[in-house]
């Protein structure tokens, strides 16, 4: 694999502003857990901004963190662990949302 291939496959970019795609290792079924855990996260963080609540604010940002944490998005690089650890960080965090 090309530099420029591992690339491709580790970010994404839009605008000009590089962005970690999720981590293909993971199974379909943990990354679609994990997506809608993030955009109703995301709903989540729209609905508390709008309404002022600190509180609600808090807890969806940190739904979203562990969201992206566990899809590879946040954290260490998950090209640079082994594979059963960023399944691992994957399933924790899924069950933390569930």
């Amino acid at each position: 694999m090309t530099d420029e291939d591992a690339d491709a496959e580790r970010w994404l970019v839009i605008d000009g502003r590089r962005w970690r795609r999720t981590d293909p290792s993971l199974p379909e079924d943990v990354v679609a857990a994990l997506t809608s855990h993030l955009g109703r996260g995301r709903s989540a963080v729209r609905a508390a901004k709008r309404a002022g609540d600190d509180e609600a604010l808090q807890d969806a940002r940190r739904r979203v963190g562990l969201a992206k944490h566990g899809l590879g998005e946040r954290g260490p690089y998950w090209w640079e662990e082994p594979e059963a650890d960023r399944l691992a960080r994957a399933r924790d965090a899924l069950r933390e949302l569930d």
